[in-house]
């Protein structure tokens, strides 16, 4: 009797899974009647769309970001990609691109940013000014961090900018005396996560005397954890998964942790009194002070944004440093001219002034030029919550889009020869880009450190011009290495002579 009961359990039980998976499959044919107008790749398979040929690329040599771009030549300025009943559409339209991205109309899409909320149980950027698709959280928290990077402000970061990137000319130094070869990735990373410790909490790493750190390891595996998450939704099912996955959460652990200390201490020498550093952290508890931040929700919220600051700001500057001085050391007439207009600003004197910076005109052209090639944060989202017509395309609402600035500026019809390293692209008196140029987004999503990421690049790129003489280890790869930002998969390695 118990056993005949069990049978038709398990049947209901087989039919009721039968039905709610026919179900899916109904509505998945529902999505892609409504959206296979649109040109694309062929699917792998009905259910899966596209995720066997993201999985092959992610697990090879090869990179998302080139696929992207094959794509995007192949099936123009407006393609779909499927995942199940998702459906992104990558656009690289320009005008598409000014009125989606320049509107505030159009928020970040949520399925995406709130997967960032935390990496595999562990809060990790939370609601911060990257994350937040809520409109009213996200201008909250803006106007609360503004006044922090404010041009008067920043001008008086200068000088910890030439007292962080002595540390790097010091130890460049040595290494060239005792001929050891650089691996400029690393070097950099370094005088990037010390400048932004030191401008915005306070905090004095001086990583060049330590090695090992755990907090910049805990950067560095939260990175890996966030693409391993947002790339593989199933990682967590995979045994050989495991350990990485109990590693990053140790690292999102460690990063709130050591930011909610450094807040704390903030606070309390504030409120007994103490003379405490102008710096970032100082200006936003004054600001959040005058708005009345101050209860638990709000405080998670300036721990997202201390995440932020870390991931989205230090790694993102060594990127851009990395590319610029592999590409100077491959093209010796750049090389040249970007040295001989730092020794004309410079001459002898070893400090570099916020007026020096506005001189440096070849040069901002190659850091430009080198976020055009490889832009470090290579795309950005939005949720399109209307019908749309894109490139004469009509886009039903209720879809994600896609816009990679990677693709946009590495497309023939966008920049002439896109694959050449040409700063002259920026020059006062070439075309401007009409939106397709975008590193840093744009309309009032766009990046809020920017500025400040670009001064700290001119400061160590024009010491390093001035005081060496570098030139690429020969037989090292050029090619990128994708871990959400880009970076250099060789590290640039350099011969150094201190001149």
């Amino acid at each position: 009797m118990i056993s005949e009961w069990l049978l038709y359990m398990l049947f209901y039980l087989l039919s009721a899974v039968f039905v709610v998976f026919l179900a899916y499959c109904l509505y998945i044919h529902q999505v892609h009647l409504k959206y296979d107008h649109i040109p694309g790749p062929p699917r792998d398979n009905f259910l899966l769309g596209h995720i066997p040929t993201i999985n092959r690329v992610t697990k090879s040599e090869r990179h998302m970001n080139d696929l992207l771009l094959i794509w995007a030549e192949k099936y123009g300025p407006v393609y779909r990609l499927n995942s199940f009943h998702y459906v992104i559409i990558n656009v690289h339209c320009p005008e598409a691109t000014k009125t989606i991205m320049m509107s505030p109309k159009y928020l970040k899409d949520p399925f995406i940013y709130k997967r960032l909320f935390g990496l595999f149980g562990k809060r990790f950027l939370g609601y911060g000014l990257v994350t937040a698709t809520d409109h009213d959280i996200w201008y909250r928290q803006r106007r609360i961090m503004d006044p922090a990077f404010s041009s008067s402000y920043l001008r008086g970061l200068i000088s910890t900018f030439n007292e962080m990137s002595e540390r790097l000319m010091d130890k460049l130094e040595e290494m060239a005396i005792n001929k050891t070869p650089a691996v400029m990735h690393d070097l950099v990373n370094c005088v990037t996560l010390d400048i932004i410790c030191k401008v915005a909490f306070g905090v004095d790493l001086n990583l060049f005397k330590q090695t090992d750190n755990p907090f910049q390891q805990a950067i560095e595996q939260c990175l890996q954890g966030m693409v391993l998450d947002l790339r593989d939704p199933f990682c967590k099912f995979f045994p050989k998964n495991w350990k990485a996955i109990q590693e990053t959460k140790g690292a999102t652990v460690l990063l709130r942790k050591t930011g909610e200390q450094w807040i704390q201490n903030r606070k309390t020498a504030v409120e007994i009194g103490e003379d405490v550093p102008n710096d970032i952290l100082t200006q936003i508890l004054k600001t959040a002070k005058e708005e009345k931040v101050n209860n638990t929700k709000d405080h998670e919220q300036m721990l997202d944004n201390f995440v932020t600051f870390f991931i989205a700001g230090q790694e993102t500057t060594a990127n851009q440093l990395s590319f610029a001085i592999m590409e100077l050391g491959r093209h010796p007439e750049i090389y040249k001219r970007a040295k001989a207009e730092v020794d004309e600003v410079l001459g002898t004197k070893r400090d570099i002034s916020y007026e020096d910076l506005g001189k440096f005109t070849y040069l901002s052209q190659v850091l430009k030029e080198t976020l055009r090639l490889y832009p470090t944060a290579p795309g950005t989202n939005r949720w399109l919550h209307e019908d749309m017509v894109i490139n004469g395309i009509k886009i039903p609402g209720g879809i994600s889009v896609i816009f990679s600035s990677y693709v946009a500026q590495r497309l023939e019809k966008h920049f002439k020869d896109p694959l050449k390293f040409d700063p002259e692209r920026f020059n006062v008196n070439a075309p401007k880009p009409y939106y397709c140029y975008y590193p840093f987004s744009l309309g009032p999503r766009s990046c809020l450190g920017q500025v400040f990421s670009q001064m700290e690049a001119k400061v160590v790129l024009a010491k390093l011009l001035q005081r060496f003489e570098f030139s690429l280890v020969p037989g090292q790869s050029f090619e990128i290495k994708d871990i959400g930002t880009l970076r250099p998969k060789s590290g640039v390695i350099c011969n150094i002579k201190q001149l």
